[in-house]
């Protein structure tokens, strides 16, 4: 039975969930309302609904795009990688309006300001639901992963309180990335609670070389038999810590996925649907080369493309993250094939949606035995805070300046994770907050002598990682973030060569490969690592500063763009 304390605490959890802003505001002044944000002519017998890389954030956020988005090689301005002006122009889209604010960084702080928070487990719910009602027995919702990790309440329940938003939410299948941080044991524990498929065809067991999960799923949809496969991050092991799966390999595995493919085939498939977690030009290079795949539903990257991208007669679907879009492909199918699609990429504005009530109530109930802390003020910030960005975001310019600080280092290093909410100017930044950037389960904050040399050669493995012109030997996230360290890149140089101009911003004095220097950072994928967690390390920092004013890194001279 719920007190009169637990019942407060799941209102202001709602509170939460709808916010402050007036929908009817919403509506008439910004021009946008659910009905226009659900406009769609139908198409065909199937409808396939997309989110990925929700990061366990269940309620409306604000998120600001990448203003650098580098493409090496082939992929060079090419989707995903348009940023800013370029963006808008390449999509015809015009500046300052609702698209403009979801898909860009461009005039971020004050658009925010305008059309406020986006993305809202229970407003995305209102979505589907309407296109369910719609769309009748046609709907296939598909969750491409890194949806259990992210969050404070993520955390504190290892996955769970997500596992039971997504059998809420019905979601039909999915993959995974993240997810495995929270050790073998525990992913296995978890999947058995999921009410649907959990398709990982590229994860085997290294000691029996037997698939450790379920890679194909079969679906009826609209009287067309549907294939989902699904793929995994091909390098969990390389990007998270491999002591905590010991006995589980990845990879690409082409061979394998060309095998899933002809035997959905061979079992009267109609449809082949790839749900992955490769990253999106890996995906690309992946469909010039397996045969048979009708779409990919791709994640990782975080890229949102208000467009289906083709290869040959593959479409890629890229649908954002944070839960900020739903994207909506209608399928046409005849013969085993294709005819016709149509697409829409949905931003989820939740100031305009009302949210879904069951949905809202299993969210609130997540959030009620932790809301008190969730909601605890940490202190305020005077810029704009965000992270993503191929080498620098300010919030992860804040992270560092805190170990520098909070660990006595000279230098700091923080890995270039794509996922965690912005902050607009003025904003209060509250545990919650802290927590959507450093939600991990390897959070210690080490404090280690490194070599001048070393230091280099993390660099370019790092470098290496994300600017390899073959995007199957692109293993990482974003650049390494660095702080009381400037350095040159040029990422069109092959490895080794890529890095020079190493300094040190306190005393511009010149890296020394032979000297020694105090380093902090923290994720590190090394066991036993020690160090105060990052969560509570930034949090004291944030506390002891009561305000915070980051004007972003300028210590990086990039080239070779």
């Amino acid at each position: 039975m719920l007190t009169r304390r637990d019942f407060l605490q799941v209102a202001a959890a709602a509170a939460v969930i709808t916010g402050p802003s007036d929908l009817a505001r919403a509506a008439a002044g910004q021009k946008i309302s659910q009905g226009n944000l659900l406009d769609f002519e139908p198409l065909g017998q199937v409808t396939l609904l997309n989110f990925t890389d929700i990061h366990a954030q269940l309620v409306p956020l604000y998120f600001r795009e990448p203003s650098m988005n580098i493409g090496i090689g082939q992929v060079h301005g090419l989707p995903p990688h348009l940023t800013g002006k370029e963006f808008l122009s390449h999509f015809g889209l015009k500046a300052g309006t609702p698209e403009a604010y979801a898909l860009t960084s461009e005039g971020f702080s004050e658009l925010a300001k305008q059309y406020g928070r986006i993305g809202g487990l229970a407003h995305m719910a209102t979505l589907i639901k309407a296109i369910r009602a719609e769309r009748g027995d046609k709907v296939l919702l598909i969750d491409n992963g890194d949806t259990w990790q992210g969050s404070y309440t993520a955390l504190a329940t290892r996955g769970e309180d997500m596992v039971d938003a997504m059998n809420a939410l019905g979601v039909d299948a999915m993959t995974a990335h993240w997810e495995f941080t929270y050790g073998a044991e525990r992913v296995q524990e978890l999947v058995e609670k999921l009410r649907f498929p959990f398709l990982c065809g590229n994860v085997i067991d290294t000691e029996w070389e037997e698939k450790v999960f379920e890679s194909t799923a079969f679906f009826e949809r609209g009287g067309v038999r549907i294939a989902v496969i699904g793929q995994a991050f091909p390098y969990t092991p390389v990007a998270n810590p491999r002591w905590m799966f010991p006995q589980w390999s990845f990879g690409i595995r082409e061979e394998t996925v060309q095998e899933n493919v002809d035997a959905a085939r061979a079992a009267g498939a109609d449809l082949v649907v790839l749900a992955s977690h490769d990253g999106f030009d890996v995906d690309r290079k992946l469909a010039s080369r397996v045969t048979g795949i009708d779409v990919v539903l791709t994640g990782h990257t975080h890229d949102a493309i208000p467009a289906v991208v083709k290869v040959k007669d593959t479409l890629l679907v890229a649908s954002g993250s944070h839960g900020k879009f739903l994207t909506r492909l209608d399928l046409q199918v005849e013969n085993k094939k294709i005819k016709d699609f149509r697409f829409r990429l949905i931003p989820v504005f939740s100031d305009a949606i009302r949210p879904d009530p069951d949905i809202a109530k299993v969210v609130a109930g997540i959030r009620a035995p932790h809301e008190t802390e969730l909601q605890r003020v940490l202190g305020k910030t005077e810029s704009l805070l965000y992270r993503r960005g191929n080498f620098n975001g300010t919030f992860d310019d804040l992270i560092c300046q805190a170990i520098i600080e909070e660990r006595d280092v000279q230098i700091a290093l923080s890995p270039g994770f794509r996922w965690g909410a912005s902050l607009p100017p003025g904003a209060d930044i509250t545990v919650d907050d802290v927590f959507s950037q450093t939600a991990l389960t390897y959070p210690a904050v080490y404090r280690n002598q490194m070599s001048g040399k070393f230091l280099y050669e993390i660099m370019e493995d790092v470098a290496d990682n994300i600017f390899n012109p073959d995007p199957y030997y692109q293993q990482g996230g974003d650049m390494v973030r660095v702080g009381g360290m400037a350095y040159a890149i040029d990422v069109a140089k092959p490895m080794g060569q890529r890095i020079s101009d190493m300094t040190l911003t306190a005393t511009g004095e010149k890296i020394d490969p032979a000297k020694t220097y105090t380093v902090g950072g923290w994720a590190s994928v090394n066991e036993n690592t020690e160090g105060p967690a990052i969560y509570d390390l930034v949090s004291s920092y944030i506390q002891r500063k009561k305000t915070v004013q980051v004007q972003g890194n300028h210590n990086i001279k990039i080239s070779g763009i």
